[in-house]
This record gives structure tokens, sequence and C-alpha cells, in this order.
């Protein structure tokens, strides 16, 4: 009986030829770091397969970084996309692809592109109802300007870390309400921010703002990321101006990025909004609609917690991209910009402690015992899938990290 090759993905596999996601990643033997495509439980060496095929792609694909590709444009990824799916799928293709690829387990994975700004949004309407009622419990949940812009604020690119690194608890500042004065220490309410991140390939002219219909042909893909906050640090020091160190000790990110052409058929409406929109948010009669039916699922040490539905996020992706360039900004290729915590309206579905446990006040049950928010020793994972074409699942790749101790 022949041996069945590595691109024969089981049916139902979220990582087949209909997904395609991109990373970078280096081996034992050769430290190089590589441009991948996942497909199954496989890495394809992408570089490495155009060059033996005489692609005129090998130049792109022959690269440490995604940063390359990703400045390219989007002809550029969609010729590309295109190649990597006749490729894997013509079974001609074969004798010359089986060398390059490599079992996933074998493989070190890595930030897959070189990041330039960094932007996070608060764009979930359950997630800011939740925080607004804990904090301002006899005020409006939500702020005045909520329902009318993409309320975000600017992070540290510096500390955006791959899925698996480690993450090494915060110290600061921290004063509750009924303390006379702050104290310095490790931070003592450490949460999860369940997200997804966007990253830019093209960049654009300072001055010259995005307008909506021009997302694809500057976001080149989307990812899970993990915007870690240490709630009690935050809460002392954000007003008037905001997250700080609270947020920028660091921020996980998947090792593989989804192509959004990948997502066809997973965009969806987003919500019904309850004003009318400034004219370059205005998405009412945009081509196809904005929003993306992303399932994800929260695991705290193996054990779900939480499945917030990024369907229900009340600003889309290119909402947020036209307000973060309106005043003149520019982009950059590799600016990656976070959607904000995802919830949605069940309990179940709260992307982050601050909800679940509301603010401490009640408990989560894990297998090892009882939280409230992140201890020493925890690993937080994030997954997800979107619906594809057909009966076919795309699978995002997960991101996790484990908490240390502080140094």
């Amino acid at each position: 009986m022949p041996q069945q090759s590595p691109l024969d993905v089981p049916e139902g596999d979220p990582f087949g030829p209909h997904n395609l996601p991109y990373g970078v990643f280096s081996t034992a033997g050769e430290a190089r770091r590589r441009i991948g495509v996942r497909i199954g439980g496989y890495v394809l060496d992408a570089g490495a397969a155009a060059a033996a095929l005489g692609s005129p792609y090998a130049g792109l694909l022959g690269q440490p970084s995604l940063n390359p590709l990703l400045a390219a444009g989007r002809t550029a990824w969609h010729d590309v996309r295109r190649a990597l799916t006749a490729w894997v799928t013509d079974p001609g293709h074969r004798p010359t692809l089986e060398p390059h690829l490599l079992p996933l387990e074998e493989v070190a994975l890595h930030l897959p592109y070189e990041v330039a700004d960094y932007v996070d949004f608060y764009a979930s309407e359950h997630h800011a109802t939740n925080v607004g009622k804990i904090f301002r419990p006899d005020g409006d949940a939500l702020t005045p300007n909520w329902k009318h812009l993409p309320i975000g604020y600017h992070g540290r690119s510096g500390t955006i870390v791959v899925s698996g690194t480690d993450v090494v608890r915060p110290s600061g500042q921290r004063k509750a309400p009924t303390d006379p004065a702050p104290v310095f220490g490790p931070s003592v309410k450490l949460d999860i921010e369940a997200e997804v991140g966007f990253v830019v390939g093209a960049p654009s002219e300072m001055g010259s703002p995005v307008a909506l219909a021009d997302f694809e042909e500057h976001v080149f893909g989307l990812f899970l990321l993990n915007d870690w906050s240490a709630r009690d640090i935050q809460a002392w020091e954000y007003v008037p101006l905001g997250p700080f160190l609270g947020k920028s000790f660091a921020t996980s990110v998947s090792a593989w990025v989804t192509p959004l052409e990948a997502l066809d058929a997973a965009r969806v409406a987003p919500p019904a909004r309850e004003f009318p929109l400034l004219p370059y948010l205005d998405d009412s009669a945009a081509d196809r609609p904005g929003g993306f039916d992303l399932r994800i699922t929260v695991s705290i040490n193996g054990q779900e917690v939480a499945t917030p539905p990024f369907a229900s996020m009340y600003w889309t992706a290119a909402q947020q991209l036209a307000h973060m360039t309106v005043n003149g900004a520019s982009l950059r290729t590799g600016d990656v910009y976070g959607s904000g915590t995802v919830s949605g309206p069940a309990t179940d579905q709260r992307g982050s402690l601050l909800e679940l446990t509301w603010n401490g006040r009640d408990s989560i049950e894990l297998a090892d015992g009882k939280r409230t928010f992140l201890e020493d020793g925890d690993t937080v994972t994030l997954t997800a899938w979107a619906p594809g074409a057909g009966d076919t699942r795309v699978g995002l790749g997960e991101v996790t990290g484990r908490i240390v101790g502080t140094r």
C-alpha cells in the first residue's frame, strides 16, 4: 500500500488547502528563519518550494519575515495565494513539495512580521457595557462617544510576542478606593483579553486617510491576540490619559496569519447601528459586509471558560482602519491593530476575567481550584475557527501564554 502523503489532509481539517495561513519558522538543524505555510499538521517551507518549482514568487517567499510579502500589495497577495493553492492541490507537484514539508512539532515558530505601530480598540458593545456597569454602576454604561467612533489607544509594539512566550507578571503602582495611599508590587488582578488582531501590508501616505472601501488594499490578514491586562495597575493609572503600564508589558499574538481571502465565506453584517454614522464610517452601502464570523474559545489550563463570538462586534476592522487614519496618520507595513475584547451577550461569552468574575466578586471553577484573576503558572489559550466555503472550517492559529512570577 503506498505511503500517504502529508498533502493528503483529512477531510474536515480546518488547516486544509482552503486555509493556508502564513508563519515564520526555524528548525533545530537550521536556525535561519523562513516563511512557512501551514497545511494540515505540516509546515511547507514556502521559499524552498517556490525555488524548487521555479516560481517567480521565490524572492518574496524566501525571506526571514513576512514583511516583504506584506508590502507587495493586494495583487501579489492574491497571486501568491493562488500559486500556493495550486502547488498543494496538484498531485503532479508532490514529488517536488514533499521534501520541503516538516511536521509542526519539529519546528520553532517565531513572530511572523516585524511590528511597526500597535493600536488597540474597544469595539464590543457587550464588553464596553459590562465594563461600564462594573466601574460606573450609578452612571451610563457607555460613554457618549462610544457609538459614534471606534475608541482606541496606542500600545507598545516592542512587547508584542509570539504565542508560546511566557508572560512575566508585571509590577506597578496600585491603589484600591479604600487604600490611604498607593503601594508598589506585583499585579494581583492579572487578566486576559480575547481579541482578534489585524496586520497591515501596503502602507499609506501621511496626510491621506484610508477609506472604508480600501480596507482590503491595506490589510493582509488577521490572527488571534491576547491583550494581557493588569487591572489593578490600569485602574489607578488610566485617568485621564488611558491605558499605559497596565497593558504595555505584553501582548501575545498567534504565530499564524490567516489571509483575509481565506475568510470570504465568513463575512457577516455587523449589528444594527443605533445612530447615523458620519460619512467616513458609514458602511451601510458597502459592497459586502464588514464583520467576520469567528468562533473563539478561551481556555485556562486546558479548561474552556468562555466562547466569545466575533460576529457581535459593533465596530468592524474596516471602520477601525478608517478612523485610525482619518486625521492623516499614515500606515506602515507591519502595523498591528487589535479589535478590543470580544464579548457576547451571554455570561459564558465574556472575553475577559474582569467580566467573567465581575471584577473579582465571583469566581470561576477550574479543575485545580477557583479563580478570579490569573495565578502564576496558569496557561491561557485562545483558539478559533470560521465557516468556510461549503461545509469547511477555517482554523485560526492558537495563541497561548503562561504566567510566570515577577522577576
